[in-house]
Formats: structure tokens, C-alpha cells, sequence
């Protein structure tokens, strides 16, 4: 079963994501976002999508707040930077499933929290 964004881009397994496989996907994608089968996302399907984003990124930054003020180990309302490093904040974020390793799907998460920087 594919655990990873790639792996189940991957349809063919061969660890590369093809055009084909990216067409494919977008088609997927529309399918479901089209709820009502009649080929076109209207204002209520965009909506929808709208609802689950908005809901998803109330989430995010609920894990947020709540990993900051678990670094706040002292409760004094900051971050030291002996707080900060001994925390691995965005690795917490990105690590999905809790594994204590990044896919390569949690890393791309990971470098997306950081507005693409790094390497």
C-alpha cells in the first residue's frame, strides 16, 4: 500500500513520477472534487474545497500552537534558544506518521512549511 505522496503518484512503481502519472492524478483529483459528476466544479464544489483547506489549516496551526508551548518547557511565555534547539519543531510537523524519520513526501512537506528554502 503506498505510504508516501510519491508512492502513490507512482502507479507503475518504477520510482519516478511520470507526465502520465501526473495527468492521471490531476484526473483523479477532479473526479473527486467534481461531487456531483457533471464535469464541471461549480461554486458549491469550490466551496467545499475551500471548507476542507480552511479546516485543514486551522488544524495545522492548532499543531503549532501546541508544539510552542511545548518548548516553552519552562512556562514563562518564551523561547530560549536552549528551548528552541532542544525542540525539533518543524521535524515534529513534518514526520506524519510519527515514525521519527522524514519520507521524502514529509521532507518536501517540510521544505514547503519553510517557504521552499533550503536544500
Amino acid at each position: 500500500m503506498p505510504t508516501t505522496r510519491l508512492d502513490r503518484l507512482d502507479t507503475d512503481g518504477d520510482g519516478f513520477v511520470s507526465r502520465n502519472e501526473i495527468v492521471a492524478a490531476r484526473d483523479r483529483l477532479f473526479e473527486r472534487l467534481d461531487g456531483n459528476g457533471d464535469g464541471k466544479l461549480d461554486a458549491d464544489e469550490i466551496e467545499e474545497l475551500r471548507d476542507v483547506i480552511m479546516d485543514r489549516a486551522v488544524a495545522a496551526q492548532a499543531r503549532l500552537a501546541n508544539q510552542s508551548r511545548r518548548m516553552d518547557t519552562n512556562g514563562d511565555g518564551a523561547t530560549s534558544r536552549e528551548e528552541f534547539g532542544a525542540r525539533t519543531l518543524l521535524f515534529d510537523l513534518a514526520d506524519r506518521d510519527g515514525d521519527g524519520r522524514l519520507s521524502a513526501a514529509e521532507f518536501v512537506m517540510m521544505r514547503g512549511l519553510l517557504g521552499g528554502r533550503g536544500g
